[in-house]
């Protein structure tokens, strides 16, 4: 039986993943912890929390993993480098320093870590996409499938296919830096005012609010576009290679104007710019995933990188894709790393078989975070002063529940373990009524504090999907988006049709209309009876009542906070917010009888914006 332990670290995301004998026994992203969005540091804490789940110490593991080749890297920045010299100097004396130091010894920096001491196996790399491959393909319910990565860039990688048997996973071609459909897409997201490695979801929200007028210029000079999906930039307009910004003068002179300045207003420029890339980035993907079946011949495909979160695409994959199925690894992005590392060593250099569920994945519904008892519950309850009352058994708290969400009350949801991903899934939830039609607003505005235009998820009971959907297969991550079915959707009326951009904001599209975008699409999470029983039950519960099975679903925390991960954590985030009612574990607290919170700092000065 063998204890490996796989991390990602020093870019951004850090996080640790434990598999014992080919099983996925727990994995987390170390911001949780540390409460610092996309922590790039060590994973200290997801590491302890790792080895404490498995009952194990860190010498008892027979192998550690990294989820990429810290030489291949450096050798692809020295390149950049001196391709671009003396252009770069800043960039390359600001990053030669922590290379030199730290970076290059990665496998000593494992060894020197006190989490690990102890620890006396073999440290192994595997490359940054074939950890994402393996994370895509090994724990999917697929014996065979074709494998398409998708991100910023790894080593040299930016995308890769290939294809998984059993316990083989092979690449078989791959797209280099700088030419990347991840760094196409934040050079968007930088330049319509979001933050890089953040603000992609938000470019992704507000392109249905767009006209795609700049699709021809896009593909005309930035982007030169082939068949089968490969691509090559014009570097003259982007300057990631060489200084500090995505994008470059040039860049600002072929879209007439200067990029966003963070938090300032939305125009309808950015609007038609988040709905170009959008509409180029569908493109590119699908024209991969057609070449990808005909090179292979699969019926199967797996997904991960950070592309593969844009799920946007990914629902159009679904439907015009060559592909009968689709499965997409819920930590798509390099947090998922550290579970694709170990599993690859597991398979691969192990050569142990993979063990195929009929039904659903391995991933356990990505709840492979920390739980806490309803004991640890109370007593942080008690020591902070909060006003409570505890359901005497499941039936109770799950009717109490789905009343106050019916009575459009907005509830603070944490129970089981935490998700491992960017997306809440029930565990660590706000939840709503989408059927109101101020929810949207007023869930954005008192309770997320983060832009209005930024649409809400719907999750709904699986086996009811069809009737609120297009769509009638497995989507528990969040990773795919469809239209809500005809006959829920409400018309525009004369004057409405009228209406640009972000103006049809509050133009009810639905009779759920808080989970449905200006296109009526909507980003579903289907919850299912064996992976989150709890949660399944209140959307049954909160159906009986209002004859509605979806519930609004977004993640517990402010922006720019990452999502709550303990009791205490999700006590303060709710005690900042204008939520009404947190339910936590077996306890329900509201708000309107909770002393204030004593000491409390204000949460925009301990949060940066994202």
């Amino acid at each position: 039986m063998a204890l490996i332990l796989g991390l990602s670290a020093y870019y951004h995301d850090a996080a640790a993943c434990l598999v014992r004998d080919g099983e996925i026994v727990a994995a987390a992203q170390e911001e949780r912890f540390t409460r610092k969005k996309h922590d790039a540091g060590f994973p200290t804490h997801a590491v302890a929390y790792c080895l404490r789940e498995a009952g194990i110490a860190a010498s008892d593991l027979d192998y550690v993993g990294f989820y990429d080749k810290p030489l291949l890297k450096f050798e692809r920045l020295l390149e950049q480098y001196l391709g671009v010299a003396p252009r770069g100097f800043r960039q390359f004396v600001t990053a030669m320093p922590v290379w030199l130091k730290d970076k290059l010894f990665t496998r000593s920096l494992i060894r020197k870590e006190g989490v690990l001491e102890g620890f006396e196996g073999d440290v192994m790399f595997t490359e940054h996409h074939e950890s994402h491959a393996a994370s895509a393909f090994y724990p999917s319910p697929f014996l065979e499938a074709a494998v398409l990565t998708m991100d910023g860039v790894g080593e040299w990688a930016t995308s890769s296919w290939g294809v998984g048997r059993g316990r083989e996973l092979d690449i078989h071609a791959e797209l280099h830096y700088p030419h990347s459909l991840g760094l196409l897409y934040s050079a968007f997201t930088y330049y319509t005012g979001f933050k890089v490695n953040s603000g992609e979801y938000k470019v992704m929200g507000l392109a249905p609010y767009g006209e795609p007028r700049y699709v021809d210029l896009i593909l005309g000079t930035l982007v030169d576009l082939k068949d089968d999906g490969s691509f090559k930039l014009d570097m003259r307009y982007f300057d990631y290679l060489a200084g500090f910004t995505m994008t470059s003068p040039a860049f600002d002179e072929l879209f007439q104007g200067a990029p966003r300045k963070p938090e300032s207003p939305l125009t309808q420029r950015e609007m038609d710019l988040a709905a170009s890339v959008q509409v180029v980035t569908e493109e590119v993907m699908l024209r991969m995933a057609r070449h990808v079946q005909r090179e292979t011949g699969m019926r199967n495909l797996c997904l991960a990188g950070g592309v593969a979160l844009n799920c946007v695409g990914n629902g159009r994959l679904l439907r015009e894709g060559p592909f009968e199925r689709l499965w997409i690894q819920p930590a798509a992005g390099d947090a998922g790393g550290a579970l694709g590392v170990a599993l690859a060593i597991h398979h691969k250099v192990l050569g142990q078989d993979r063990r195929v569920r009929s039904e659903g994945d391995s991933m356990h519904g990505s709840y492979l975070g920390p739980q806490f008892s309803d004991a640890e519950i109370e007593a942080v309850l008690r020591e902070v002063g909060a006003v409570f009352e505890r359901a005497p058994d499941e039936t109770a708290l799950v009717a109490h529940t789905a009343a106050l969400l019916a009575d459009e009350k907005v509830v603070g949801w944490v129970q089981g373990r935490m998700e491992f991903g960017p997306r809440a899934l029930g565990g660590r939830s706000i939840l709503g009524d989408p059927r109101s039609p101020k929810m949207q607003s007023v869930m954005n505005l008192k309770i997320k504090y983060r832009e209005s235009f930024r649409p809400f998820a719907p999750s709904v009971l699986r086996e009811r999907v069809a009737e609120w959907f297009e769509l009638d297969v497995d989507s528990p991550y969040m990773l795919l988006v469809a239209g809500v079915r005809p006959e829920h959707r409400v018309a525009m009326t004369p004057e409405q049709e009228k209406l640009f951009g972000i103006e049809k904001l509050n133009v009810p599209r639905s009779t759920i209309p808080a989970v449905t975008h200006i296109d009526h699409s909507a980003r579903i999470q289907t919850v299912h009876r064996e992976t989150n029983p709890r949660y399944h039950a209140l959307l049954a519960a909160f159906a009986e009542r209002t004859g509605c099975p979806v519930l609004v679903n977004t993640s517990f925390n402010v922006r720019g906070e990452p999502i709550v991960c303990t009791p205490r954590d999700a006590y303060r985030c709710f005690m900042r917010t204008e939520m009404d009612y947190l339910v936590l574990g077996s306890y329900v607290i509201e708000k309107a009888r909770q002393p204030p919170l004593p000491d409390d700092e204000d949460w925009r000065r301990k949060y940066e914006l994202d």
